[in-house]
């Protein structure tokens, strides 16, 4: 069997980008190994509460999520944040610190010192850094704001985003590239910013939203759009470079012929698959770490809460010592996360700070988060709803010199002709931002089947 485009790896990167290609007439497999598509997309109604295994929002500030959104006709289901979202909390001392929701918050919150609330307004005096050093976050917003700013406030945003990842060790060029070109254009992220705000530009931060059924109504709606050019439990073997274009090895399923293959797998097994067609692309993929990490969600009725739950969840410093990385207030965030008089709430467990925990039994995880929200949320009594998801893969570590592994990564297709990669560990592992890479993946594949195109008519002429 031959195809246009054969997509290896079914979560939503795989689905967009396959999704897209269709959309321009192309002929596409997709290809999972899973039985269930959507990767760490996915939803579970449980009892009347909804529970989210992976991703939970979209940032409405990426245009590709709303132009999903659109052409999936998922517009109808669109929620966006509640309106009881007042704070940001992180935790002091074995409390929820609240802090304002607004651009004053920590400045007027007493989270952090007097000190290190006068240096952040200080921040403009800082020189400029070293162009083009490969800085970590917390040498980039010590060197900005101060340590204890960068301790106490980035290094849990940095877990919270990166499942569990340390401030220390990722880079700040590779997760948060705004800050560092606000300091190269304006010589300061706080001069940059109000410049920004002056020309109605669009400051790091997001606009968060949802659909009715959860993140995981993008995979379904993805998934049915492609219909029958999806195949489920199929495992590749093998990518290699054949006449033409690519022959995949699908084991005791046979082998398919593609002019051009996309993988938009985990990192790990990227570099298993191309090693033979790509080799250096594959030791690149390869050096990207993922530790494993652990979802917790609760269901509670609401009088056995104490906390008001006003606002997104809370984040845990590493010096806090807490198990929990972060958590999500479920129900505070959107609309029918949970029954009428009850709250839903998840955690985080795990990741680079203690991928052991993450491998624990569920019933302990539960036991362990729930003693937890007793100190920090007042949970008095046991949860109605209880479900763990172990995730033994888990957020790709974006540590130094990450940019130029996804820069070498980005050139498969220079180095074997019609060979293309796209995933979450190319620019950012939220929802959003990976059908932004797809879209730009499909763009490639489309624009090197129709040179390919040309190519044989031009032959079959002479």
């Amino acid at each position: 069997m031959s195809v246009d485009v054969i997509v290896i790896g079914g979560g939503v990167s795989g689905l967009a980008t396959a999704y897209d290609l269709k959309q321009r007439g192309h002929g596409v497999v997709l290809l999972e190994r899973q039985r269930q598509l959507g990767g760490s997309a996915v939803s579970e109604r449980l009892d009347g509460f909804l529970m989210e295994h992976g991703p939970s929002t979209m940032n409405a500030l990426v245009p590709a999520a709303n132009e999903f959104s659109q052409k999936l006709g998922l517009e109808g289901q669109r929620c966006d944040l509640g309106d009881g979202i007042r704070k940001r909390y992180l935790v002091s001392g074995g409390e929820l610190s609240g802090i304002g929701m607004g651009a004053l918050g920590f400045l007027t919150a007493g989270y952090l010192s007097p000190w290190a609330r006068l240096r952040i307004l200080l921040e403009f005096l800082v020189p400029h850094g070293s162009p083009g050093a490969d800085e970590s976050v917390m040498e980039f917003c010590t060197r900005r704001f101060g340590r204890e700013f960068a301790e106490r406030v980035m290094d849990p945003m940095v877990a919270g985003i990166y499942g569990g990842g340390r401030a220390a060790e990722l880079s700040v060029a590779a997760i948060f590239p705004m800050l560092v070109a606000l300091e190269e254009k304006y010589g300061s992220v706080t001069l940059g910013i109000m410049h920004r705000r002056r020309e109605g530009g669009k400051m790091p931060g997001s606009r968060l939203f949802s659909w009715r059924d959860g993140i995981g109504a993008l995979a379904g709606s993805l998934a049915q759009g492609l219909d029958d050019n999806i195949r489920t439990g199929v495992a590749v073997r093998r990518v290699s470079a054949a006449p033409g274009g690519f022959e995949v090895d699908l084991g005791r399923d046979g082998r398919m012929h593609a002019r051009a293959v996309v993988i938009a797998t985990q990192s790990h097994v990227a570099a298993q698959l191309i090693a033979d067609v790509d080799p250096s692309g594959a030791d690149a993929a390869a050096q990207i770490q993922a530790p494993s990490l652990a979802v917790v969600f609760l269901g509670y009725r609401r009088q056995d809460v104490a906390h008001p739950l006003d606002g997104l969840g809370f984040l845990t410093a590493e010096a806090e010592n807490r198990n929990i990385l972060g958590s999500q207030f479920n129900s505070t965030m959107f609309p029918d996360r949970a029954p009428v008089g009850h709250v839903a709430v998840s955690a985080y467990i795990g990741g680079v700070r203690a991928p052991r925990l993450a491998r624990l039994p569920g019933a302990e995880l539960i036991d362990l988060v729930g003693a937890e929200f007793g100190d920090l949320l007042g949970v008095s009594a046991a949860p109605v709803v209880a479900k763990v998801r172990h995730w033994p893969v888990g957020l790709p570590q974006y540590g130094a010199g990450h940019r130029t592994l996804v820069e070498h990564l980005s050139g498969c297709h220079d180095r074997q002709s019609g060979l293309f990669l796209t995933g979450n560990y190319f620019a950012g592992p939220s929802v959003a931002t990976c059908l932004s890479v797809a879209q730009k993946t499909a763009q490639s594949t489309h624009e090197h089947l129709r040179r390919s195109r040309q190519i044989s008519r031009h032959r079959a002429v002479f």
